[in-house]
């Protein structure tokens, strides 16, 4: 990171008006201690020392703070830096990087409690102190240059480190108060980063914020307000050094800012109650507080700020939320305070604990969404509340979101609260799978004409919704078209059937013509039909068939019905098939005495001509279609068994040719 390091003028202790702290380097040691950091009756201090950098001037690495004003979170109190005092006056375009090139030592007692061994620029200020009661504390931020928000890939392990050292007087052994809540990771720039930069982020919820140019500060980087604290035997003798030095190099300061009289004995009343940490006081649960305190004279009970009348007692039992407060008197000059929030977990009220489904395929088994039940389980579920749902009361494995029960139509499983501990007994949530499988086959009814057809599903139940447009919601309907009409039923348990209708719209037949193919070795006729229908043809009384083609036997006259087979009607027609004669027998016995193509004036063709040849292509005979046909002569010759060709030359422009025998 790089700064402009500008300075007016700095005088041994200087004061910085604006939105910038001030700071002052003429408190001495005991002053710093006695009237700004302790400033109590409840704890006596004596053995106070400081040392720090060796500047070649009167300016120190330690000394009293004032927020003026700015944004700073404490008011005033002590200030230990690596680097020039003064140097760590904002704003943060400012720079302090202080310590090079003095012969500045680190500190033997920060590198055992850190595991250091290249410690630089320590500045220490440590006291002895007697506690009246069994808990001291203080407040603290720890602020530093190498908060950078720019850093490269090798800076993000630059820090520094500082130590808060507590032991008794008589011990050998510190204890390090600086680390992070509920563990003995010591705080640095390392343990404790937001996010936002290429470093990886660390216990982000203690850290404050990286630093634009207003900031009060000249640091880029500091951490939330800490509290290091420790339980102490009243009346004992203890030792705390407080001590901050560079770490690897003397580049880059760091400080500590110490609250003002915030190194108090306080009395600890244990963990708060909260919702979001799980342990909220329960329904109906007494809650017994214990503030008792060996040398304590006086006790008062305060509930969100108010005192309780009668409440004078070492204990006090809470059964509700609020944040309660106990002011407890060691003597006229020490008074000591504790607090706890308390935060209570409700009873909670059954929305609606039994579910039911529909089977689809009779096994009495479905899939439930449970996520879907927890939003309608309870009517005053509080923000934050884990619902997750057991086979038993005794399971421990949570069943998935989208849970088929096991045990088929019916199953009883349990809600619990998962995050709130031992306020809740599991909650019963009843399961049923209802079937509705009834045995509805489809229909196919036909209309005939366009007429009205009433459609009628199965009666008796709760409801019924067509797919017509609009929507019908009727057992019956009536419809006059063709189609798919689908009618969907439901049950009183909420589940659905559908039955489908399929509706054929039929008319009678009419017979638009018949093609004959008259003169073919294999005669046949098809039936041609105009009309909406499912039709159905039969020959001469016949059997009725789907194809409208026959094959007939011989020429003649034919009768064609044609029937719908929805019922809707039938067409009649009547026609001929005409062909010639394969052989004739002139012998005068009355039958086949001629050859003669019958039948012709039914198709109005009486006027076409007849050619007849023999073998040879003599023309032997020119007739007319209405004529009494050949006997069989040439030249009043009768002529001989063969056979015989003809041209048929028919008034429709068409020719038919063929042969045929004569026999004797």
């Amino acid at each position: 990171m790089n700064k402009i390091i500008f300075i007016l003028f700095l005088l041994v202790y200087s004061s910085v008006s604006g939105q910038n702290i001030s700071v002052d380097s003429n408190y001495t040691a005991a002053q710093l201690v006695q009237n700004v950091l302790v400033n109590s009756g409840c704890i006596q201090v004596s053995n106070v020392s400081v040392s720090g950098g060796n500047f070649g001037s009167s300016e120190t690495s330690y000394g009293y703070f004032n927020a003026n004003g700015s944004i700073l979170p404490f008011t005033d109190g002590v200030l230990l830096t690596t680097g020039k005092l003064t140097s760590a006056v904002g704003p943060n375009s400012n720079f302090s990087d202080d310590g090079s090139g003095l012969g500045w030592n680190g500190d033997t007692d920060l590198n055992t409690a850190l595991g250091l061994s290249n410690s630089y620029n320590a500045t220490v200020l440590e006291f002895d102190f007697v506690p009246n009661t069994s808990q001291i504390s203080f407040d603290y931020i720890f602020a530093s240059e190498q908060y950078l928000s720019n850093p490269g890939s090798n800076q993000c392990n630059f820090t520094d480190g500082f130590a808060f050292l507590l032991k008794e007087a008589s011990s050998s052994s510190y204890q390090n108060l600086a680390v992070i809540p509920g563990t003995n990771t010591p705080v640095k720039v390392n343990t404790v980063r937001g996010s936002g930069t290429i470093c990886p982020p660390a216990n982000e919820a203690y850290f404050d914020a990286f630093n634009s140019g207003n900031y009060p500060t000249t640091f880029d980087g500091q951490t939330k307000t800490l509290t290091a604290q420790a339980n102490v035997t009243p009346g004992t003798l203890y030792h705390i050094k407080l001590v901050i030095a560079d770490e690897g190099n003397a580049r880059f300061d760091s400080g500590i800012f110490l609250k003002a009289g915030s190194f108090n004995s306080r009395k600890d009343l244990g963990p708060d109650r909260l919702l979001a940490t799980g342990n909220p006081l329960c329904s109906g649960e007494n809650f017994v507080v214990n503030a008792f305190e060996n040398l304590a004279t006086a006790y008062q009970w305060f509930e969100n700020g108010t005192p309780i009348t009668g409440a004078t007692s070492a204990t006090y039992t809470i059964n509700h939320a609020g944040e309660y407060s106990v002011e407890i008197e060691i003597n006229s000059n020490c008074t000591i305070f504790g607090s706890i929030k308390i935060e209570q977990a409700p009873a909670l009220l059954i929305n609606d604990d039994s579910y039911s489904l529909c089977d689809t395929d009779t096994d009495g088994k479905a899939n439930f969404d449970l996520n879907a039940i927890k939003t309608s389980l309870f009517t005053n579920l509080p923000t934050g509340f884990q619902i997750d749902f057991f086979e038993t009361t005794t399971s421990t494995t949570a069943l998935p979101s989208n849970y088929s029960n096991t045990t088929p139509f019916t199953q009883t499983i349990y809600a619990k609260i998962t995050n709130i501990q031992n306020c809740y007994v599991p909650f019963p949530v009843y399961l049923t799978v209802n079937v509705f499988n009834p045995q509805f086959p489809n229909e196919n009814i036909s209309i005939c004409n366009s007429n009205n057809e009433l459609l009628v599903a199965p009666a008796g139940f709760s409801s019924y919704s067509w797919n017509t447009t609009p929507v019908q919601n009727t057992p019956t309907i009536t419809v006059n078209s063709s189609g798919t009409y689908i009618v969907t039923i439901t049950n009183s348990n909420g589940c659905t059937t559908t039955k489908t209708f399929v509706v054929s719209s039929s008319e009678a037949p009419t017979i638009t013509s018949i093609e004959v193919n008259d003169f073919e070795e294999e005669l046949s006729a098809t039936v041609n039909v105009q009309g909406n229908g499912n039709y159905q043809y039969a020959l001469n009384g016949g059997a009725f068939q789907a194809n409208p083609t026959f094959i007939l036997n011989e020429s003649g006259e034919y009768e064609i019905v044609v029937n719908d087979s929805n019922g809707c009607g039938t067409a009649t027609a009547s026609f001929y098939a005409l062909s010639y004669p394969k052989y004739f027998t002139p012998n005068g016995d009355g039958y086949h005495d001629t050859w003669k193509i019958e039948n012709l004036d039914k198709k109005g063709l009486e006027n076409s001509r007849i050619y007849i040849f023999d073998r040879f292509g003599k023309l032997l005979k020119q007739i007319l279609a209405s004529g009494e046909g050949w006997n069989g002569y040439f030249n009043n010759q009768m002529m001989p068994s063969s056979d015989y060709w003809f041209v048929l030359e028919l008034t429709n422009g068409k020719t038919i040719k063929g042969h045929f025998s004569l026999k004797r």
